[in-house]
């Protein structure tokens, strides 16, 4: 078989304008309701899509920690590439697939740091080889080998044990939406595309997209 043809066609479910929710974080809300029920795989996995001063893009899979009203958050190292691309372009875009409820859900918007104190919350609700290898590891940049790495990690456990502190280069970032759309498979590729854009007045408005 040649990868041109491995197809799905997708029969699950439909999406009307009807069955979605006036506001799209309520709507986001339900679906990842459901996917936890579905027992999806890593449901709060995401694809986080930055983009250089010179255009260029990058894409990596992060989790998700938190939605609400202010927006969708997530923590990272702020020296990484994406915290580099995200201080160059404070924009950037968010895709969820939950393939077994053949879904997707794109999110776009603004994004800024939370406070030290909301990463600080975070940081320390983490388990302690994760916050190790918080401040082991400076993210992105070359590294000799892996010995080289794990020599690292070894050397920030003698000094921190137990207690390692959040160094400043880490912390968290939340998208604000402006754009938001959830996606639902359908046959012959005719997909249900329902789409929520703020307006001018900040209120948001919803819309069907042609597959």
């Amino acid at each position: 078989m040649s990868i041109a043809d491995i197809r799905t066609d997708y029969t699950q479910a439909a999406l009307s304008e009807l069955d979605t929710d006036p506001d799209p974080v309520a709507q986001f809300a339900k679906w990842f309701d459901e996917a936890l029920r579905a027992e999806v795989p890593e449901p709060n996995a995401m694809s986080v899509a930055t983009v250089a001063a010179n255009g260029r893009p990058s894409s990596r899979i992060l989790l998700i920690k938190d939605f609400d009203q202010r927006g969708f958050t997530w923590f990272t190292n702020y020296d990484s590439r994406k915290g580099r691309e995200l201080a160059q372009n404070p924009h950037a875009a968010l895709l969820f697939h939950w393939i077994p409820l053949e879904r997707e859900v794109r999110i776009e918007g603004k994004v800024e740091r939370v406070s030290a104190a909301e990463s600080e919350q975070y940081f320390q609700s983490r388990p302690v080889k994760s916050r190790l290898s918080a401040l082991a590891s400076s993210q992105s940049q070359p590294v000799a080998d892996r010995a080289a790495l794990e020599a690292q990690y070894a050397e920030v456990e003698a000094q921190f044990g137990q207690h390692p502190p959040r160094p400043e280069h880490w912390g968290g970032y939340r998208l604000k939406p402006d754009y938001i759309e959830f996606w639902q498979g359908r046959a012959s590729r005719l997909h249900d595309r329902i789409v929520y854009a703020l307006d001018q007045d900040g209120k948001w408005q919803r819309h069907r997209l042609q597959p």
